[in-house]
């Protein structure tokens, strides 16, 4: 099946402050992680996987996606067959779809290195702990926002971080396709309001400094095995894919809970 041709276009990396998610997006092969069954979300403070129970077109403009209502309920239980992760360092969990892969570059080292793929081999999100924040907001730049919601679990000194899709646009860029970056993940910065805001910094507050766990949204992927036609931000929002994403990446919890 042919894909659409692109009516968005994917912007360069100095939008998104978050360099750690560079490779997100992109087919990769890694290895999956040990899977064990389970009763329980949670897991014992290892790297492994365990079973979890059951339970329009765009434009680069301020449009009506910068001033849609987004989304403030949190993402659902996760499905029967879904697993679950805990960072080597024991302080992080997740829950993931079954046939997706873990691939740990740090398994048991102070801090998390992990990212997930699909079962296509496309690196969905990544997971970063020990990241050092306090990006300066040099310049401000037209932005969208598709969805967001809090993710209460991880709330520090009573300030829950909240997942987020959104968009920034490069005024100043010289090649239409690399004017706009599209990006999913949690943040700890306030939301943005009227239609400039500052750089993407998809980092949260997590001890001792900062972490990150999110990815990005690529309307030119053709990724063999991954949706198709899905060449603008709101219809990737529908799709299983970017569903799965969000219910994973708003899964992340303190281990043991």
């Amino acid at each position: 099946m042919s894909r659409t041709a692109p009516l968005v276009t994917v912007g360069s990396a100095a939008l998104f402050a978050v360099g750690l998610l560079a490779g997100c997006g992109s087919p990769g092969a890694a290895p999956a992680a040990s899977s064990a069954p389970a009763s329980s979300p949670a897991s014992s403070p290892s790297a492994t996987s365990t079973a979890t129970p059951a339970a329009p077109s765009a434009s680069a403009s301020q449009s009506a996606a910068s001033q849609a209502q987004a989304s403030t309920d949190p993402a659902a239980p996760a499905p029967a067959g879904w697993k679950s992760f805990t960072t080597g360092d024991g302080m992080l969990t997740f829950d993931y779809p079954e046939k997706w892969t873990i691939n740990d570059a740090a398994p048991g080292a102070g801090g998390a290195a992990v990212d997930v793929l699909t079962d296509y081999g496309k690196t969905i999100a990544s997971l970063r702990t020990g990241v050092v924040t306090g990006a300066e907001c040099t310049q401000k730049m037209p932005f969208m926002q598709y969805d967001t919601a809090p993710v209460p679990a991880l709330a520090q000194k009573g300030m829950a971080p909240r997942f987020v899709y959104e968009a920034r646009t490069d005024r100043t860029a010289t090649d239409p396709a690399k004017a706009t970056m599209f990006a999913y993940g949690l943040t700890s910065e306030p939301e943005p309001t009227g239609t400039e805001a500052c750089p993407m910094t998809h980092f949260f507050n997590w001890p001792p400094s900062g972490a990150s766990f999110g990815g990005v949204y690529d309307p030119f992927d053709t990724t063999p095995g991954g949706p198709m036609h899905v060449d603008s931000p709101e219809v990737y929002k529908d799709t299983p894919e970017y569903q799965w994403a969000k219910q994973m990446i708003m899964s992340l919890r303190p281990a043991g809970k």
